[in-house]
């Protein structure tokens, strides 16, 4: 396997130094698409909110920002992204807003019906079966509850799925396979957006 294939095989689990080069990458290189995803988010006002696959930390950052008066639990099942997450909101988590912790969103050990508000970004493509994982996402989720995908890819731009050729476990998902799954899993009002211009996509799916 060459340095390059090696590199970009981080996205699902970062490790080690290339882990820790991927996970401060995330951050700048991903900003525009969830800053972009995040302006779906027009009239919930969360108390608690989830981040799952929180990478570099930098969303889980912003959507603090975003809503003020709310708590935010970050997960993640590399330690380098909880590490690297962890110092990015090192003031957030002082002050007692933030709280980072390794975890599997296939198998969740959160509170059930805690959170109003889950977010996903750029991270589905790595979870092993869309329908179980949305599934537990449903279970920590308030009835009413709003869980947020947003992906760089729509499954279908050349891009991506070159990159799922090389990338071990990536999977690039299509808006009707992503909305199928979180019907059969709990969710009920799916709506959907595809950026003009790029293959980006905002999937915003209700707990019934």
């Amino acid at each position: 396997m060459g340095l390059f294939t090696k590199f970009v095989n981080q996205t699902k689990k970062p490790e080690g130094i290339l882990g820790k080069m991927m996970v401060t990458g995330m951050n700048g290189g991903h900003a525009k698409m969830a800053d972009w995803g995040m302006t779906h988010l027009k009239t919930i006002v969360p108390k608690e909110m989830i981040e799952l696959g929180c990478g570099g930390g930098r969303n889980a950052g912003e959507l603090l920002k975003k809503y003020p008066g709310s708590v935010l639990t970050a997960i993640d099942y590399s330690n380098v992204s909880v590490e690297k997450t962890k110092a990015y909101n090192a003031e957030a988590i002082k002050n007692g807003r933030c709280k980072v912790q390794q975890g599997d969103v296939s198998a969740l050990t959160l509170p059930e019906e805690q959170y109003d508000l889950a977010t996903a970004f750029e991270t589905i493509y790595f979870w092993p079966g869309l329908q179980k994982c949305f599934a537990q996402v449903a279970k920590v989720l308030k009835p009413g509850g709003i869980f947020m995908i947003v992906n760089e890819s729509d499954g279908m731009d050349e891009v991506s799925l070159k990159y799922e050729k090389i990338i071990d476990g990536m999977k690039c998902h299509t808006i009707g396979e992503i909305e199928s799954a979180l019907k059969k899993s709990g969710f009920s009002k799916v709506h959907t957006d595809h950026h003009e211009s790029k293959p980006w996509i905002t999937v915003i799916a209700e707990k019934q």
